[in-house]
């Protein structure tokens, strides 16, 4: 076991799930240590840590590790319920709400994202349609986009807030690289409006990659993968 009050985040660049739980960190004003992690060559504390899924992200709070991005939000804002803004509501059924919205999110647009970066042909379109799908499933489920109280600052931010960004906050980057329109004004008004309200926050500016980096990281990774396909 480590000693003190340590907080590591063992991670990765460009992981989607990495960013979301250093945001959530960033947001509590906890201080920690990042270990970056190779994917390739997985370290021997990270097998030990998550012995189960052998993934990032895993957070160690004095020693004790904790597995799967979601688990690590809940536990974070939990551990820390006097630093920064609550992440996930008070109320049961609001907080069961969230709970319900960031799983699926999570889920569906995580997998849909992936797959169109790695696929071409039908297999991409129908990763394209299902992005989209789930998209208008979001838009048309209602969710607290705030319309009429705008997120202007790090301290309005919760769960869901953290979630989305994270699985779709590089969609500006896939859609100049894939040349596709994943978020349309029109179709997805509201996920439009909170999307572009998330990513001018300051704090999300000093967490995410640049436009660039991000873009190139994706046509490194598609020309990789189709390149093995």
């Amino acid at each position: 076991m480590e000693g003190g009050n340590i907080v590591k985040l063992h991670g990765w660049k460009n992981s989607p799930f990495s960013f979301g739980v250093a945001l959530a960190l960033k947001i509590k004003g906890i201080p920690y240590e990042y270990v970056e992690e190779d994917l390739k060559n997985k370290s021997e504390l990270l097998l030990k840590y998550n012995p189960v899924h052998k993934k990032i992200p895993v957070l160690v709070h004095n020693g004790t590790p904790i597995s799967e991005s979601l688990v690590i939000l809940e536990y974070i804002d939990e551990t820390w319920k006097d630093n920064g803004p609550q992440l996930l509501p008070k109320d049961p059924y609001s907080r069961a709400q969230v709970r319900f919205w960031t799983s699926f999110l999570q889920q569906q647009l995580s997998v849909a994202m992936r797959q169109l970066l790695i696929t071409e042909g039908e297999a991409q379109e129908k990763a394209i349609k299902e992005a989209i799908d789930t998209l208008k499933i979001a838009e048309e489920g209602k969710l607290e986009f705030s319309p009429t109280t705008p997120i202007t600052n790090e301290n309005q931010l919760g769960v869901l807030d953290i979630v989305i960004c994270s699985v779709l906050g590089a969609y500006r980057a896939v859609e100049e690289v894939l040349g596709v329109k994943l978020i349309d004004p029109e179709r997805n008004p509201l996920v439009l409006s909170w999307m572009e309200a998330l990513l001018e926050l300051p704090v999300m500016k000093e967490t995410r990659p640049t436009h660039e980096k991000t873009v190139a990281f994706i046509r490194s990774i598609r020309e990789n993968c189709l390149k093995r396909s």
